[in-house]
C-alpha cells in the first residue's frame, strides 16, 4: 500500500439541454497507520455537445495562486532581511 496516492476523478455528469457537463477533480490521499488525509480540488469541467468536439475547460484557482504569491514574497523578504541583518552596522559619529 502506497502512503501517498494521486488520481483524477470525474463526478456524475450533469445534463443541461443538449450539453453534458462532467466535473473533474484531482485527489491526493495520504494513508498512515493511525489515519489519513484526503485533499480534493476541482481541476476542470468536461463539456460534451452533439456535433461538437469534446472540450475540457480548466478551473483556475486564483486564491491558491495568491496564497503562493504571498508565501513566496514572505520567503524573499525574510531572506533579504536576514542578509541585511548579517552585515555589520557602520556607526556614524555626529558632531555638533
Amino acid at each position: 500500500m502506497r502512503v501517498v496516492q494521486t488520481r483524477t476523478l470525474q463526478a456524475r455528469p450533469i445534463v443541461a439541454g443538449a450539453l453534458r457537463l462532467t466535473p473533474e477533480s484531482r485527489v491526493v490521499a495520504v494513508r498512515l497507520p493511525f489515519g489519513g488525509l484526503v485533499w480534493q480540488r476541482p481541476t476542470a469541467v468536461v463539456v460534451e455537445q452533439p456535433g461538437v468536439a469534446t472540450r475540457r475547460l480548466p478551473i483556475i484557482d486564483l486564491t491558491r495562486r495568491a496564497q503562493l504569491g504571498v508565501l513566496l514574497g514572505t520567503v524573499v523578504l525574510t531572506v533579504v532581511c536576514l542578509i541585511v541583518a548579517s552585515h555589520p552596522q557602520e556607526s556614524y559619529a555626529v558632531h555638533a
